[in-house]
């Protein structure tokens, strides 16, 4: 089969052809249909995630069917917990310390066929094509946890719109919550696409929004929003920070935290949160917004998503 693998960071990925892969006890072969190109791929092939194992295929956000019964599902960034640990007992698998990460720690989508753990498989609503599923593995899922941790608030602000924020977005608007959308400076198109996709209001990430905030969720890897969207909150509010890795984080005044504000980050995802979202997917009839290419051209998709010229999700198709 074909793959495009990492075998150093900062390198182009390299076209192998390597074994079928062949599923040990409890894991299924999965013929992959589309596998979307997320952020944290790029961190991947930046070196900024640690404990790299090299070479590695990237792609965590997998469609295909399972060879031999020929079911649809989805492959995301948690493949395998431990189920023992602390964490794994309380619910929270995400912060298993053994776990592994599809495309990370373990062989990813960025491939024709690929093997994973069937209990971590999760099921794919109909209504979206593989292509349009695709986003949904992690833009969604991430999406979806920072989501939740807003619990009850109504005036969302979202800083850095791409994949994951045109679904939480979405998501929102059909919740009757009313979402502000926060782009790099007259970044006019990134703008107007936010509004197409529900935001009430867009404009540029200095910029203080038109009333306070209830919670702000920040999914660019910048830490220079921190103090911005702490000082779009009002008291009692919450900024969530929904990536992996993220530039370091500026001193800013105590005044911007005080007034009981939370900041807070989100790691990974439970199979009880996808679960839950692909529920949800299934009910809201979502707008995927992708742009397709070839599985050769990895690292165009890579390079497109780094350089913004992307509204919504890369995907990648074997």
């Amino acid at each position: 089969m074909k793959a495009m693998r990492l075998h150093a960071a900062r390198q182009a990925l390299r076209c192998d052809t390597l074994p079928m892969p062949e599923p040990g006890p409890g894991q299924v072969l999965v013929k992959v249909s589309a596998c979307g190109v997320c952020r944290t791929d790029l961190h991947l092939v930046d070196g900024e995630l640690p404990q790299c194992r090299t070479p590695v295929t990237p792609g965590h956000e997998i469609v295909g069917t399972i060879a031999g019964s020929g079911e649809r599902v989805g492959i995301p960034w948690l493949g395998w917990t431990c189920g023992a640990c602390e964490h794994c007992r309380g619910g929270r698998e995400n912060l298993c310390e053994r776990a592994r990460f599809t495309g990370y720690t373990l062989e990813g989508g960025y491939a024709e066929y690929v093997v994973a753990d069937q209990r971590f498989c999760l099921p794919i609503p109909e209504r979206y094509t593989d292509t349009e599923a695709a986003p949904l593995l992690c833009a969604g899922l991430i999406g979806y946890r920072c989501y939740r941790q807003i619990e009850q608030s109504r005036a969302i602000g979202i800083y850095g719109f791409g994949a994951a924020a045109h679904i939480v977005a979405q998501i929102a608007k059909a919740e009757d919550r009313t979402v502000f959308a926060f782009t790099k400076e007259n970044d006019l198109t990134g703008q107007q696409f936010a509004r197409s996709c529900g935001a009430h209001w867009a404009g540029d990430s200095t910029e203080i929004p038109p009333e306070p905030l209830d919670a702000a969720i920040i999914f660019a890897p910048v830490g220079g929003l921190i103090p911005l969207a702490l000082r779009a909150v009002r008291k009692g509010g919450s900024v969530i920070c929904g990536g992996i890795h993220m530039s370091d984080i500026p001193s800013f005044p105590y005044a911007l935290l005080w007034g009981e504000r939370v900041l807070r980050s989100v790691a990974n995802l439970t199979r009880a949160d996808g679960e839950a979202f692909m529920a949800l997917a299934a009910r809201v009839p979502l707008r995927i917004q992708t742009r397709g290419y070839p599985l050769a051209d990895a690292d165009r998709a890579l390079e497109d998503l780094r350089a913004g010229r992307l509204e919504g999700a890369a995907v990648l198709l074997p």
